[in-house]
């Protein structure tokens, strides 16, 4: 009998990069597809994106990729995959307007089958039938996945809280979910991301008590950064600048892109004359305006971070500003948000980042939200995703306290396949996965070799050696030479580098001396080397060899 696998070629063990294969005999699906943001070693790499060599494999099998929301940790990869898979893509009206518009930049639109699904709607996909389950997230439109099997019901809840006062009035769907719970959950992959927050998280509408007191005690202008596809928050923005006198303007082409699309499909209500243009405020009262922008996490082309540097030319920083901070940093990313953060400080701006009135709550559940998704649907497995290793033992910890015994608990990783038969459920053999860096132009396939030398140059420098050789009779012609660029070891290292190279050219033979390549491996090994030994650096070392 065929069993049934669920296999995370990301976000099980890491907070992005969801991506995960359900499969069962002939047919498999793919539940997400989305990216993750480099870290601080990851020179000149824009992006981070699941390996998808498993999919490509078998993608004669895949039956469709379905979307929990419209987050770029859920949806950021489609464009890298899209080009090489034929299948179709569902996802929510709203989600895949806005997966509509990021595909647009990359590939053709017309080659793709985007399928629009609504809650509660049985989809057929192979052996399959999925069913999307609304849930309250901070975007909207979330949706959990709850995958009929032949051998049950593998349900994944998305990102999710349970907010009973949501900005948009549209609650969790509990009653499916206990409905689902009666019929038996197999397995049920749950958000870990808040485990380690006890208690219930608290409503996005209390977000609107700290807007309103900012926006009226502030003396100047206004600005609120958070995430592009943060709708509630940016609605509750327009309704508190109506309500206190303040007009609002854009900053950020995928904030401007995004807020065009969900006004022109109604998901933000924006009253007449609050919206103005960025170039206007230049001649508006400071006190009057309100500035959405792009910036939250630190990225270096963002609007909020341009303007920190005094680079952006549609609009500077003035002392009396107001900079909100409402979001929170997403792993790796504290470093370039507090540099940021400094930069705003220096010009003159106030800065609020913290403080007793929240500006900012998550879209994730905390522990007692977990615990009632836990026995709403009362599975028989449980795997915690969308969680780093620390968040997975605690979140399998309180299901222990809650009765389950271990061998209905999984710690599941990126690649391990959690396989399923009728009576049992094990950790299968890994399949090939990983991560595929993406460049700055948008190019994939960053290697792990490539990433290493770009460290290595950031940290130690350059050294450059240069040799001139007579290939025909196999001999050097004249001194080696060497250069340094950001290099910062003692002097008397590089006249050691000269002796070493003449040691290790003078102890090859004439046919080695022949050959180019066994001339450059041989100095560039003997460089490293040396260098290391004298100097503990690992700079990048190129060898030039001149034939003469």
């Amino acid at each position: 009998m065929d069993v049934v696998r669920v296999i995370p070629l990301g976000g099980a063990g890491e907070i992005g990069r969801n991506c995960t294969v359900v499969e069962y005999g002939e047919d498999l699906i793919l539940i997400d597809c989305g990216l993750s943001f480099p870290n601080e070693e990851m020179l000149g790499v824009d992006i981070v994106i699941p390996d998808f060599s498993y999919v490509l494999e078998n993608k004669e099998r895949l039956r469709g990729i379905f979307l929990t929301h419209a987050h770029e940790d859920h949806v950021g990869a489609l464009p890298y995959l899209l080009p090489k898979v034929s299948c179709p893509v569902y996802g929510s009206e709203f989600t895949l307007a806005l997966v509509r518009a990021k595909l647009e930049e990359r590939i053709d639109l017309t080659a793709v089958d985007l399928r629009v699904f609504k809650g509660r709607e049985a989809i057929e996909a192979g052996e399959f039938k999925v069913e999307p389950i609304r849930i309250t997230h901070s975007i909207p439109e979330t949706f959990c996945m709850a995958v009929r099997t032949p051998h049950g019901i593998v349900l994944f809840t998305a990102d999710f809280k349970f907010d009973f006062t949501p900005v948009d009035n549209k609650l969790t769907d509990m009653a499916r979910l206990a409905a689902l719970g009666e019929e038996g959950v197999l397995v049920l992959l749950s958000d870990s991301t808040n485990v380690e927050r006890a208690g219930w998280s608290p409503s996005e509408r209390i977000v609107t008590h700290g807007l309103r007191k900012y926006f009226l005690e502030s003396p100047g202008r206004v600005l609120l950064t958070t995430f592009a596809s943060n709708i509630h928050r940016m609605q509750q923005v327009i309704d508190v600048a109506a309500e206190t006198g303040r007009k609002v303007a854009v900053a950020g082409r995928r904030m401007e892109q995004t807020i065009d699309i969900c006004g022109r499909m109604g998901y933000l209500k924006i009253p007449v004359g609050v919206k103005v243009p960025l170039e206007e405020v230049h001649q508006m009262e400071p006190a009057k305006v309100v500035i959405l922008t792009t910036g939250s996490q630190g990225e270096p082309l963002s609007a909020l971070v341009q303007m920190s540097k005094e680079e952006y030319g549609r609009l500077r920083i003035q002392p009396g500003d107001t900079i909100l901070y409402s979001a929170r940093p997403i792993p790796g990313n504290e470093a370039a948000i507090w540099r940021t953060v400094n930069r705003l400080f220096r010009i003159g701006a106030r800065v609020i980042y913290d403080g007793p009135t929240p500006i900012h709550v998550s879209g994730h559940g905390y522990q007692e939200e977990l615990k009632m998704m836990i026995n709403l649907t009362r599975p028989f497995y449980l795997a915690p995703v969308h969680g780093e290793p620390r968040h997975q033992h605690l979140y399998l910890e309180i299901a222990r306290g809650m009765g389950y015994p271990d061998h209905r608990l999984f710690m599941i990783e990126d690649g391990h396949p959690l396989t399923m038969d009728p009576e049992t459920a094990w950790l299968g053999e890994p399949v090939h996965t990983g991560r595929v860096l993406v460049d700055n132009g948008g190019h994939a396939g960053v290697s792990e070799e490539v990433l290493r030398d770009r460290y290595n140059l950031a940290n130690d420098g350059v050294v450059s050696v240069t040799i001139a050789v007579d290939t025909e009779v196999g001999e050097v012609v004249g001194d080696p030479v060497i250069t340094t660029k950001g290099y910062s070891g003692p002097p008397h290292a590089v006249d050691r580098l000269i002796e070493s190279v003449w040691d290790a050219i003078t102890g090859m033979k004439q046919q080695d001396l022949r050959d180019i390549d066994q001339i450059r491996h041989v100095v560039t090994d003997v460089v490293r080397r040396t260098i290391h030994r004298h100097t503990q650096l690992r700079p990048l070392v190129v060898t030039a060899i001149v034939e003469i």
